[in-house]
């Protein structure tokens, strides 16, 4: 059984943690990337088939490839980060189930329709998104999630030669500024949008 995490620990990941346009000069490593893969992958997913699928953009070549394909204010917060990534989803998560979810070899069955595959890549990728937000702030990065870009042009950028592939949402990445951040925005009480039944 797990235990709470210490205060410090819930203000790191959700409540002083947030969302930056803007990033300290200091680099992003390749194992920094790893840690936050071997993190964000135990989160939990149906039938364990984590659909998403990640392109980290590095070189200062591939962060304006992507920025090119963004919009707003999103192209120069691309450009200037350390890092970014593509969140895409695998819509043919079901080709790895024998691997994924081997108790149930028939597994791959379940997912014969397209539509049906679509929903749950949607799904469980959103999901493996967001736990890669968490996995980053957990090892004291900072991340700028955005959907201000052009999805099929950064699908056949970054996911052409694999078209089941699909682009979800951009992430930047590093030590974030907090000259680049607003004020914190409302959020509501727990009345608001809950009931207990």
């Amino acid at each position: 059984m797990g235990q709470p995490l210490s205060p410090e620990g819930l203000d790191t990941i959700f409540r002083t943690a947030r969302t930056y346009n803007g990033y300290l000069d200091k680099p992003v490593t390749e194992d920094q990337l790893h840690q936050i893969w071997d993190l964000m992958k135990m989160g939990p997913t149906s039938m364990n088939m984590l659909p998403a699928r990640m392109v980290w953009c590095m070189s200062q070549a591939a962060k304006d490839k992507l920025a090119a394909l963004a919009t707003g204010s999103n192209s120069d917060k691309i450009r200037k980060a350390p890092a970014a990534v593509v969140i895409g989803m695998d819509r043919d998560f079901h080709e790895h189930l024998i691997d994924q979810f081997p108790h149930a070899p028939n597994a791959k069955k379940l997912f014969d329709d397209p539509e049906v595959r679509k929903v749950h890549a949607l799904r469980n990728g959103s999901l493996q998104g967001a736990y890669f937000i968490i996995a980053c702030r957990a090892l004291g990065l900072d991340t700028g999630p955005m959907s201000g870009f052009d999805n099929a042009a950064v699908d056949e950028a970054f996911f052409g030669e694999t078209p089941n592939v699909k682009s979800n949402f951009i992430s930047t990445l590093g030590y974030g500024d907090s000259a680049t951040i607003r004020d914190r925005l409302p959020r509501p009480t727990f009345d608001k949008f809950n009931r207990i039944v």
